[in-house]
């Protein structure tokens, strides 16, 4: 596997960066997130999550396309999977979720999976909440509400 390369750029909610090993989006860091050391460059899948992110932030675009590199546990990687099948402009508990990949009672842990995701948007984290509220947000609740916001303007 090749080393992983990033490209910043300013979006509709400020700058953005996106990594790729080459076969797929390995992160994504929201404004304000701290970026890793690595080789800054482009690739075909840093030029493609780009443009569907512009597309997904001026609502043309509901559904993600760009291939993924993204690894976890089992149970990580289930929670992912429930997540990237939330249709655009709904949201789902943290119980639901856990419920639906069968483990009921496993909230926290969905939680859990939720904040360890690189690939927040893609993987739209942003649309598990808890019962009441917004809940927490890698790149702040004012930025999960604007993006359950755009989704509910353009759904």
């Amino acid at each position: 596997m090749r080393q992983e390369i990033i490209h910043t750029y300013m979006t509709a909610i400020g700058m953005v960066s996106i990594c790729s090993d080459g076969h797929g989006v390995t992160a994504v860091y929201l404004p304000c997130e701290n970026l890793p050391t690595m080789e800054d460059g482009e690739d075909d899948i840093l030029r493609q999550a780009s443009a569907e992110l512009g597309e997904y932030l001026s609502g043309r675009r509901k559904e993600f396309d760009v291939p993924i590199s993204q690894s976890g546990t089992e149970f990580q990687m289930e929670v992912w999977k429930a997540i990237r099948a939330i249709p655009y402009g709904e949201t789902r508990g943290y119980g639901e979720i856990a419920d639906g990949i069968g483990h009921p009672g496993a909230s926290r842990a969905v939680g859990t999976a939720c904040g360890l995701n690189r690939i927040p948007i893609i993987v739209p984290c942003h649309r598990v909440v808890p019962k009441t509220g917004t809940g927490n947000y890698a790149g702040g609740r004012a930025l999960k509400v604007r993006l359950l916001t755009i989704e509910r303007e353009y759904r």
